[in-house]
């Protein structure tokens, strides 16, 4: 055969299958599909014989109940667009129970005032190459220049730093007052 020809009747055969195999899917698909609401089913759950209107795809509508009178909502029910105030609580009862005595008062503790939090912020770390002095990076958010500290040192002239770790400092007010644990915010 020549190759014209021969890719023809490939061609030829190749439609053929398709449309055999389209069928043949389009078969097992119309069975699978579930039945129609129309068919009733029985005890056994075998389906029953649709009616012609059902068969014919007409729908059922029963046109006279649909002008029948409705029972109408009651006044008092729920309205969710009407504002209602809530309701008054009842009086108390007229004979109260008895109360106990009041004690004693109890003694106030003076409140001492919490120290504000340190503002600062820890946006990095700085190390030299074997790992023995480390340098804390901290901004206040206001100025463009950061602050750089190790253990120990006085940042900003009102804090201390207590210890540097891998992803946070401690800091204290220069008092020793308020030690705060800052994370690495990198910002």
């Amino acid at each position: 055969m020549e190759p014209e020809r021969r890719k023809k009747v490939l061609l030829a055969a190749l439609g053929v299958a398709l449309v055999l195999a389209l069928a043949w899917s389009w078969r097992t698909w119309q069975s699978a599909a579930p039945l129609p609401a129309s068919y009733g089913t029985t005890a056994r759950g075998a389906a029953t014989r649709p009616s012609k209107a059902a068969a014919s795809g007409a729908v059922d509508v029963h046109l006279k109940a649909l002008n029948e009178e409705r029972t109408r909502p009651a006044e008092d029910g729920r309205n969710p667009f009407r504002f209602k105030s809530k309701p008054v609580p009842p009086p108390p009862p007229a004979n109260p129970r008895p109360t106990a005595p009041p004690s004693a008062p109890q003694p106030v503790t003076p409140v001492t005032p919490s120290t504000p939090p340190i503002t600062l912020k820890f946006i990095g770390l700085v190390q030299t190459s074997d790992r023995t002095q480390r340098l804390a990076v901290l901004s206040d958010g206001k100025s463009s220049i950061p602050f750089y500290g190790k253990e120990g040192d006085i940042i900003e002239g009102r804090y201390r730093i207590v210890r540097i770790g891998a992803e946070s400092i401690e800091m204290t007010y220069l008092d020793g007052r308020g030690r705060q644990t800052i994370r690495l915010s990198g910002g």
